[in-house]
């Protein structure tokens, strides 16, 4: 299992300088490199390090910062070819599609930058790194992180970190690589709901970020929309600003949630059942303002974040269909559309039984979870 620690680097000035000059000149070949791939068409990484080897070195780069360089751009025309043919770009023709595969990719002065052990080494007794630079070796260039961060790195640090610069501050991204844990056999699922009112809402009746949560998300909408209305360029630093603020409060938020339910199903010996979100977006029907509440939320990050902490903890996650588990009664299978009468009811037109909606739910997905891991390992002892 690979996981990524990140540590924060304290360089000094004249350290700071350095590494920004050096990110500036990676990111300023990259960006010639990828024009290169974009008029070539040889955007796999051998074919465009014959085009661009000599002419990215000649830039001041060392031979590995070269490699790497070339390897970051032919990652991202391979990003950018898989988010096209899984439609995250829109259909075919579309005008966010033409925009996005008529131009070169492009690459900030300040986007990361990977480096190997030969440009990167760590001295986690005296918590310092020495780094390449464009400018010669840096060296005791130190960083701090939490003591489990520390202890992760120093344990199962593995293959290229990532030096990143954000809002002034320098950070790096460190691979590990951890055993996995056996999967223990479940005594039963813990079923998740995924939802508006409620961001997750367990078979247990737990009932994660509701009201509070939902006033955050409309003040932060709200704000957003007069921004955006504004359009000065004060507005638009403001926009950026906001954005990965509320991207930090979303995934602390996720991470919150997903310890919670992980540390249940520990605690009670059960496996996780998840909704199956893929196609999510084509498949839901809702009224605007509800679309709207639901694909601000990143639910998917959601999901790996319990996926990771579940692995990491041996506990037993499996994927469901989530069709018509609103409309199932939990308690005798009946299914109708006239069973959810309001948002939060669920109250069974065939045997009477009545539920919050978003439990009932979760209990129908912890029963599709079981049955699903049922007939996978039966399957695979009968192989």
């Amino acid at each position: 299992m690979k996981l990524v620690v990140q540590v924060r680097l304290l360089p000094t000035p004249e350290q700071a300088a350095a590494l920004e000059a050096t990110l500036r000149a990676c990111n300023d070949a990259a960006n010639f490199a990828s024009v290169t791939a974009f008029t070539t068409g040889d955007r796999r990484e051998y074919a465009l390090r014959k085009h661009t080897y000599r002419e990215v070195k000649a830039r001041g780069l060392g031979a590995q910062a070269a490699q790497h360089v070339i390897k970051k751009v032919a990652d991202a025309y391979t990003t950018l070819k898989a988010n096209a043919r899984a439609g995250n770009l829109g259909s075919e023709g579309c005008a966010r599609r033409i925009r996005a595969e008529s131009k070169p990719v492009a690459f900030r002065a300040d986007a990361a930058q990977p480096f190997d052990d030969r440009c990167l080494s760590w001295d986690h007794t005296g918590h310092t790194v020495s780094i390449w630079t464009t400018t010669g070796r840096l060296k005791n260039v130190a960083f701090v992180g939490s003591l489990d961060q520390l202890k992760m790195l120093a344990l199962y640090r593995k293959g290229e970190s990532d030096l990143v610069c954000r809002d002034g501050m320098w950070f790096l991204y460190a691979t590990c690589e951890i055993s996995d844990v056996p999967v223990t056999e479940p005594d039963g699922f813990v079923g998740v709901d995924l939802g508006i009112a409620n961001i997750a809402t367990t078979s247990d009746g737990a009932r994660h970020c509701g009201k509070g949560l939902n006033a955050v998300r409309h003040r932060n909408r709200e704000l957003r929309r007069r921004l955006q209305a504004k359009a000065t360029k004060s507005a638009k630093r403001l926009l950026k600003k906001r954005r990965r603020a509320e991207a930090r409060f979303a995934a602390d938020t996720n991470h919150t949630i997903a310890k919670q339910i992980v540390t249940e199903a520990e605690r009670t010996g059960r496996g996780i059942a998840l909704e199956d979100l893929g196609g999510i977006r084509d498949r839901v029907r809702l009224r605007k303002p509800q679309r709207v509440t639901l694909h601000s939320w990143s639910f998917h990050q959601l999901g790996s974040f319990i996926a990771y902490k579940a692995a990491r903890h041996g506990v037993a996650v499996i994927h469901v269909d989530p069709a018509y588990t609103s409309q199932t009664c939990s308690a005798c299978g009946h299914v109708d559309k006239a069973n959810r009468p309001s948002q939060a009811t669920f109250s069974c037109t065939s045997c009477g039984f009545a539920e919050h909606a978003d439990v009932n739910a979760a209990r129908n997905i912890a029963s599709r979870g079981a049955a699903g891991w049922a007939v996978s390992h039966a399957a695979d002892d009968a192989a």
